[in-house]
């Protein structure tokens, strides 16, 4: 008689996520691990000095050595450019400018506010799309949007008589897989931004990767994976899922309504979108005419003050459409209130700030002691004498940066790690550092929903088991699989697509 405790047979695809989610949670806080990896270079260099190797420096054509960290002369760049290397860091005074409209807006509920009316007024056959669309531009809420669209998307479907865990998946792929796109330009694109320029600089000193850089890619991304999205949800996952059965589920979700949003937040909306329209033709005023002072001195946009202080402009359209929301819906009350709004926002960038003081430190040393250079030049040369320097080293490189993702879950902190090899590397192959950005965002979006280590995977799944009592990770993970293996290939091919047609990538900007 056979046993009936018996543990059932684990396939391959569910030992794999086993051995991610083990090897994962072996890796140290990323904090300690910058530091880890800063002790590490010091080391190196160590190492790498008492051969008394040299190399040309790409940028100056000068004769480079590694420069020791242990020494005399090391200690004291350790001690005197500490500070330096922290606050002259580029991504940590573009993120935190970004954070103070974002992050009003968010206190405000002028983001939560619109992202319920795009799903709730979306009509019953654009509700997929509705729902993968806004996931995808929740990104402005950063985090936020991971508690906010899922469990929403989850109630709307149950109200339509369609399962719930489809409607989940959809938000979550939505929030997830497209965190790195958007239509408009997001603290991400700051921040990866400044950590490629830092990088970038190394090599050649007048390099600069702006936030807009990467925008035409992502701003076509947001129609692929909305579309490709919904065909997923529709196609593949709702079928396997079949018919929901309300019993499963606990009583107090099957029973829920969806709360409809007041008029007075209708108002404030509608306040708030009149106060950014105003804002935006003044802006254009300032663009579209051929003199415009928001030009550059030869008239174009491309290399003008608009591109240059885009953050700048982006703060002040969210501080504006915030105000307006807020004091429609009298939270904000008087002036004082909106700096406290933003001291509260600022709050959650405390674990950013402490992560970027030591991810500067390790970026720094990585360049002062030239390593960075080193294995940029080594790297680029073996993969010159081995004939791989085309496309497909880049969708090699994506590959990777997908795989890594499976470790190190937030894209700042991996981005980091990777920029300063791979971003020389690519530059002495020719290639625009924005590009090889691009090709790290592409591969950093897709994995974010089947990483155990995305600390937001438990709390999906804890929805998820509130509307089947017998959802684990297994389902979890089979039912966000094809939204990661599909968005993926399809990104590379559009990539690879986009590249060899020559169509740049952002304003100005193309692979080379």
């Amino acid at each position: 008689m056979a046993d009936s405790n018996r543990t059932p047979k684990r396939g391959f695809f569910a030992k794999f996520l086993d051995f991610v989610e083990r090897a994962g949670n072996k890796l140290p806080h990323p904090f300690m691990l910058f530091i880890y990896l800063a002790l590490g270079v010091i080391g190196l260099s160590w190492l790498i000095s008492l051969f008394n190797i040299s190399f040309e420096h790409p940028g100056t054509g000068e004769v480079e050595q590694i420069n020791n960290m242990i020494s005399a002369e090391g200690l004291e760049y350790i001690l005197s450019s500490m500070l330096d290397n922290f606050t002259g860091f580029a991504p940590l005074g573009l993120v935190l400018v970004m954070m103070f409209g974002i992050g009003l807006a968010q206190r405000v509920g002028l983001i939560e506010t619109f992202m319920k009316k795009t799903i709730l007024n979306a009509p019953k056959s654009l509700v997929t799309y509705a729902i993968i669309a806004t996931g995808i531009m929740g990104n402005l809420a950063s985090d936020a949007a991971f508690v906010i669209v899922p469990p929403l998307a989850a109630m709307m479907f149950y109200a339509l008589g369609r399962h719930p865990l489809a409607g989940m998946a959809a938000g979550f792929a939505g929030v997830g897989a497209g965190f790195t796109a958007n239509i408009i330009i997001t603290g991400t694109d700051a921040l990866l931004a400044g950590i490629s320029t830092e990088v970038a600089t190394t090599i050649n000193a007048e390099a600069a990767v702006t936030p807009l850089d990467n925008w035409y890619f992502m701003l076509f991304s947001v129609l692929m994976l909305m579309f490709v999205g919904a065909w997923i949800t529709e196609k593949i996952i709702e079928p396997r899922l079949g018919k929901y059965d309300p019993s499963l589920g606990e009583d107090d979700v099957t029973n829920q309504q969806l709360e409809e949003i007041t008029p007075e937040k209708n108002r404030a909306l509608r306040n708030a979108g009149i106060a950014g329209l105003l804002y935006s033709i003044l802006i254009a005023f300032m663009i579209i005419p051929s003199n415009g002072i928001l030009r550059g001195e030869d008239g174009g946009v491309v290399d003008s003050p608009f591109i240059a202080n885009i953050v700048p402009l982006i703060l002040f359209f969210f501080v504006i459409v915030a105000v307006a929301y807020g004091l429609t819906t009298k939270v904000i009350k008087s002036t004082r209130d909106v700096p406290e709004f933003m001291t509260d926002a600022m709050k959650d960038m405390a674990g950013y700030i402490v992560l970027i003081f030591a991810a500067s430190q390790f970026i720094a040393y990585f360049g002062w002691t030239n390593l960075g250079a080193f294995i940029a030049v080594t790297g680029a040369d073996t993969l010159t004498n081995l004939n791989f320097t085309g496309m497909p080293v880049v969708v090699g490189f994506i590959l990777l940066a997908a795989i890594l993702n499976l470790f190190i879950f937030s894209g700042s902190a991996q981005w980091a790690l990777m920029a300063p090899i791979f971003i020389p590397m690519f530059m002495l192959l020719d290639y625009n550092p924005a590009f090889i950005q691009l090709a790290y965002r592409i591969a950093d979006s897709t994995t974010n929903i089947i990483t155990p280590l995305n600390p937001y995977v438990p709390m999906v799944l804890a929805f998820m088991k509130r509307y089947d009592k017998n959802a684990g990770f297994g389902t979890l993970f089979s039912i966000m699989l094809p939204y990661t293996l599909i968005f993926l290939i399809l990104w590379i091919i559009i990539f690879v697509v986009w590249t060899m047609l020559g169509i740049p990538i952002g304003p100005g900007v193309g692979m080379r």
